[in-house]
């Protein structure tokens, strides 16, 4: 088994050919393009409306001519989508895109967030455009709009199982292996036995449907950002001295003329782009399944909330993550990489209670992150089929089976099958959305509109877009 799945197992070796090819000369360009291109077509609405985004987390959610019993609040969506970006990419994943692509890696992960920002605004607002009502909620996504927007089922119907596949079950995988790693190096605790644990716990939420998911988690998600957040600032205030030598290194990594010589500044945009999209999800497909799920008066905010749910992961969590392990000095360690480097950095910076503390933050961050994934997997499923019994077996191999075999498997192996499937996924979402993106474009027009006119809170009926009024049937006449 270990020459098969193993570090330089022939499994692995495959999935590192085939991720490379894709990166290089699909996804990075095809990110960033869209992420211009929604920017300008938007006008800049990730830098114009960020006061909104925060001024809507505070809605209640109503939504006209809907009972909100049993709906999820804007605030909630929030957190359900939060709870799946902040995980093992903002600590481990930082770590292996500062480890393998150098402190460069840090530039191009801002980057892809700050224009990646505009399309996580654009995939969220067409998945509340096209949402459906379900049993305890809203249900939407990729695979709605796609079908509902495209008249397309055959891709609708790829996208789902590529989410499910993703999220549902690589996607827990990676968490999982990271928290046992984790409490292995502190506590000793054999990866299996943790794994159990682990899979018990999230069999225990899955089963509990969306209204679970969405209460852990909004519980969950505040108390794990705020105490790692403050964590950070005390690092920094700590070594506030050496805080401009971090910014150069970073900027000089990113486009130095030495790294441009040795080949690494390719390794740095790939690298910061790959971990920056695991983080943020921006352009995935996958945030749009919680946003569907919220309860709003138009589709404009669910879509500028989503959008700071960028911000707030690679612009907050993983910049706290960066600045630590680059403070330290320990990023260019050889035998550091993933979650370890963050732990060694942290022991440094902190003394014996800073790997505890990463311990405890990994738990909290994966098994978030582990809850939101199993509930992006179960909104496909159910869009695939509706039969019990598979959404059964479904929850068993998300929350059961797929979460031991990450405790199993090496680092390596669980980056490299996310890291295909992230690819593929990506790639769908992104030309889907490229497509519908001009229904998006008009619904900015129109809640721009009505603000301008003094309304405080817009509302959405299905004539503002009358081509679309049969399949916007959430919305009011």
């Amino acid at each position: 088994m270990e020459n098969f799945f193993g570090t330089n197992g022939l499994f692995n070796t495959t999935l590192t050919a085939v991720n490379d090819v894709l990166w290089t000369y699909l996804l990075i360009g095809a990110l960033i393009a869209c992420g211009l291109w929604f920017t300008v077509r938007t006008g800049f609405v990730q830098f114009r409306m960020f006061a909104e985004m925060v001024r809507l987390l505070k809605e209640e959610g109503a939504q006209i001519g809907l009972s909100t019993k049993r709906h999820i609040s804007p605030f909630k969506a929030f957190c359900i989508s939060l709870a799946s970006r902040v995980g093992t990419g903002n600590l481990a994943g930082v770590a292996t895109a500062i480890a393998v692509g150098g402190p460069g890696a840090v530039f191009w992960m801002w980057v892809i967030a700050l224009i990646g920002a505009a399309t996580a605004f654009v995939e969220s607002t067409l998945a509340q455009l096209f949402k459906q009502r379900s049993t305890d909620s809203f249900i939407g996504g990729p695979a709605y709009y796609i079908r509902k927007g495209l008249k397309s089922r055959w891709m609708a119907g790829t996208i789902a199982v590529l989410m499910t596949l993703s999220f549902g079950m690589a996607n827990n995988s990676v968490q999982a292996n990271t928290i046992c790693g984790a409490i292995n190096d502190i506590c000793g605790v054999q990866p299996m036995i943790m794994g159990i644990v682990l899979a018990v716990m999230t069999l225990f939420v899955a089963f509990g449907g969306v209204q679970r998911v969405a209460h852990v988690s909004s519980v969950i998600v505040p108390l794990m950002a705020v105490g790692y957040l403050i964590l950070a600032i005390v690092v920094i205030a700590m070594n506030w001295r050496l805080v401009p030598d971090v910014l150069t290194l970073i900027v000089e990594n990113a486009f130095g003329v030495n790294q441009a010589i040795g080949g690494t500044v390719g390794a740095a945009i790939m690298n910061g782009v790959k971990r920056g999209l695991f983080s943020n999800e921006a352009g995935e497909g996958s945030a749009p399944n919680a946003a569907a799920t919220a309860t709003t008066s138009h589709p404009v905010k669910q879509g500028l909330i989503q959008s700071l749910g960028v911000f707030t992961d690679t612009l907050v969590v993983c910049s706290c993550t960066a600045f630590i392990i680059l403070l330290s000095g320990l990023y260019d360690t050889p035998e550091l990489n993933g979650i370890n480097l963050t732990q060694a950095a942290l022991r440094q910076e902190v003394g014996s209670i800073g790997p505890m503390f990463v311990s405890i933050a990994i738990f909290l961050f994966a098994f978030s992150s582990m809850v939101g994934n199993y509930y992006y997997g179960e909104a496909n499923v159910r869009y695939l089929t509706q039969s019990k019994a598979v959404m059964t077996t479904y929850r068993i191999l998300s929350g059961g089976v797929f979460v031991i075999f990450g405790a199993a498997v090496t680092l390596e192996v669980v980056w490299n099958v996310i890291d295909l499937f992230m690819a593929l996924l990506t790639a769908c979402n992104l030309a889907a959305i490229c497509v519908l993106g001009k229904y998006v474009f008009r619904l900015v027009d129109d809640y721009r509109s009505q603000r301008r006119s003094g309304i405080r809170s817009p509302e959405y009926h299905r004539s503002t877009i009358p081509e679309l009024h049969d399949v916007t049937e959430c919305w009011p006449d």
